[in-house]
Formats: C-alpha cells, sequence, structure tokens
C-alpha cells in the first residue's frame, strides 16, 4: 500500500472542517484545519468535486471561493445508505443484515422513528 487515504477519508476529513465551521472557508483555512497536511491543489479539488456532488456550496469572494457544507453529516450518512440500498437487488435482505448489526439501542431508536412515521400516515 502506497500510505495514501482514500478520497472518500479525503472528503469527508474535508466535510467535518466545513461542519465544524459557523461560517465558510476558504481552501486555505479548510487546509490549514484538517487534521494532516494537504496541498492546496488536493484540497481546492476535493472541495471542488464536493460542491458538484451538491455536498457543499461554494460563493465567489474576491478572486477566491468560499465553501459550507449545503448537507449535515447525519443527512450525509442517509444519503449513502440510500445510494448503497439501491446499488442491491435484493433491498429486504440487505436492510435485514442492516437489522441484524444494529445495537439495541439503535434497533430500539429504529423502531421509534418507525412508529412514528406509522402515527403521522
Amino acid at each position: 500500500m502506497n500510505g495514501r487515504r482514500p478520497m472518500g477519508a479525503l472528503e469527508a476529513d474535508v466535510l467535518a472542517c466545513l461542519w465544524s465551521s459557523p461560517e465558510p472557508l476558504s481552501p486555505a483555512a479548510v487546509r490549514q484545519a484538517l487534521p494532516r497536511p494537504l496541498a492546496y491543489t488536493t484540497v481546492s479539488t476535493i472541495l471542488v468535486r464536493l460542491a458538484q456532488k451538491g455536498l457543499v456550496s461554494r460563493q465567489r469572494h474576491g478572486k477566491a471561493f468560499l465553501y459550507a457544507a449545503e448537507v449535515g453529516e447525519a443527512d450525509l450518512a442517509a444519503r449513502r445508505m440510500h445510494e448503497a440500498l439501491g446499488r442491491t437487488d435484493d433491498r429486504r435482505a440487505a436492510l435485514s443484515r442492516f437489522v441484524d448489526i444494529l445495537t439495541v439501542r439503535e434497533a430500539n431508536a429504529l423502531r421509534k422513528l418507525l412508529a412514528d412515521l406509522d402515527a403521522e400516515s
């Protein structure tokens, strides 16, 4: 292995920086906030890709851009879970396996969410 982190992990680190900031950040500010040093161009590329995916917004600020998260951490996790579910031919089996690995606390939370959903209908 070459010691490089997968792009998904870099995107997660960049999103974590944006989630922790109360205001939009420049690529330089994101770079400084990251737990490990990355090249400025790498950070800029990640931010552009995240913007293309609709996960961050960017606004012009002088000659540069400022970036802000468009989705929260829970929203992103839910989106990724839904996308993963969409990639299987047997959704019922995938959901069953997912439920099998939940902790008791997570299963109880899921039960409550489903009951609340039923009560709304």
